[in-house]
């Protein structure tokens, strides 16, 4: 307790994404801003107009997952599983903390989408043929309830499907339950796997996608540019992240490593459009003071922004808008992740979460990787190197259709 409040420790971190399938493999490559974009074949075989993503690199899943397990659950769920079980095993065991005073809180935007489309088209015609398991394959709840059951969890077991600001939800309301004693324990975070012909398509024609790197002759790696007055949208991508927080307390009691501390978040909503951000980003900004004043911190103790960054022309614009409400003329450096990982949906927030973790640690802020033209000015973009600002906490923000909003504060120890 500090003051009274219960304060929230990292003490396990689980990686699958783009960038990598550890966390010292994800920072690295994200500290390198090497791009992950490349030409998906089963896209480019559908003759789709976009025919890039960013995808989980190939790894063993029998350490992970038995065969039997994997024919049963959807990609979503088994890359959820496979960085719980990282996670878990990085933070140690919790000694003595009852199975329902340990939680499960998850995001995704998609759920287990990738299945039912998969299951349309190969039984559409007789649909009294489909697998047994696709009901429970295809529940939003899959991840969560099979991690839960999995390990034994009985506290609170919830699904956060917010769009793009699942996983970022799912990592702070888990804190506020720690936070308001009703939990001691929540293993958190978000996943989605919706590089699929249907999704894809279905950006593609709202124009969201950008189309760089799909054609002859185009390079993919130059398609994802966050804050780039070159951009023209966002490369879509898969991947899951998991956190396992714990009251800070019995972290120390027990001796864990604790990466870092969640120490704010904040939820709100634009109510202004169901795909596009509201143009002035003040409910944005809005946000993001609600994140720092549940961290008791001033704008100005903030060493960076892990920015939404989706590298489309208006969210990347309401995002600088609502920088500038928050911080004024003394905005802290800005990074992007979605330039090197694509956008994950779901597991965006959680991914971010870790990476910018590892940078209040460490205190290196990684460059925005493909940017070279900023755009809108102002912003205070880290490029080409990372940046070396010391180890202070940092504000990682998420904003999703529907006008989701949604920041978390997280603090080095």
């Amino acid at each position: 307790m500090s003051g009274g409040r219960v304060r929230v420790a990292v003490t396990g971190m689980g990686v699958k994404c783009p960038a990598g399938t550890s966390v010292e493999e994800t920072w690295a490559t994200v500290l390198a801003a090497r791009p992950t974009a490349a030409v998906v074949p089963e896209l480019a075989e559908a003759e789709l107009p976009v025919r890039i993503a960013c995808l989980v690199p190939p790894f063993d899943w029998e350490p992970y997952i038995g065969r039997r397990e994997l024919r049963q659950i959807d990609r979503t769920t088994a890359l959820l599983l496979c960085a719980a079980a990282d996670a878990l095993a990085d933070a140690g065991t919790a000694d003595g903390v009852p199975a329902h005073r340990i939680g499960v809180h998850v995001g995704t935007g998609v759920g287990g989408l990738p299945s039912m489309e998969d299951v349309a088209i190969r039984h559409g015609a007789r649909p009294a043929q489909m697998p047994v398991h696709t009901v429970p394959k295809t529940m939003a709840n899959s991840p969560a309830c099979r991690l839960a059951m999995r390990y034994g969890f009985r506290g609170s077991c919830l699904t956060y499907t917010t769009a793009c600001a699942s996983g970022t939800d799912a990592i702070g309301e888990a804190a506020r339950r720690i936070r308001y004693g009703e939990l001691d324990v929540a293993v958190t975070g978000g996943v989605d796997a919706p590089v699929t012909r249907v999704v894809m398509a279905g950006f593609a024609r709202m124009r969201a996608l950008s189309a760089r790197g799909s054609g002859p002759g185009g390079d993919p790696a130059l398609a994802s540019r966050p804050f780039d007055a070159d951009r023209d949208g966002f490369v879509l991508g898969e991947g899951a992240a998991v956190l396992v927080l714990e009251r800070w307390d019995l972290a120390v009691a027990r001796g864990a490593r604790i990466h870092g501390e969640v120490t704010g978040y904040a939820a709100t909503c634009d109510g202004f459009h169901i795909v596009a951000p509201r143009p002035d980003g003040a409910t944005a900004a809005a946000c993001m003071r609600l994140a720092l004043a549940d961290a008791g911190l001033p704008p100005s103790a903030v060493g960076h922004v892990n920015a939404h960054g989706t590298s489309t022309v208006l969210n990347d614009r309401a995002e600088a808008a609502a920088l500038a409400r928050c911080f004024g003329a003394a905005a802290p450096p800005v990074t992007a992740v979605k330039g090197v990982t694509g956008h994950l949906v779901g597991g965006s927030g959680a991914v971010e979460a870790v990476v910018a973790l590892l940078s209040a640690g460490r205190g290196l802020v990684p460059p925005v990787a493909t940017t070279t033209a900023p755009e809108p000015p102002g912003l205070d973009l880290v490029l080409r190197a990372p940046r070396d600002v010391g180890r202070r906490p940092v504000l990682s923000t998420s904003f999703g259709f529907g006008g989701q909003n949604a920041c978390l504060v997280l603090s080095p120890t």
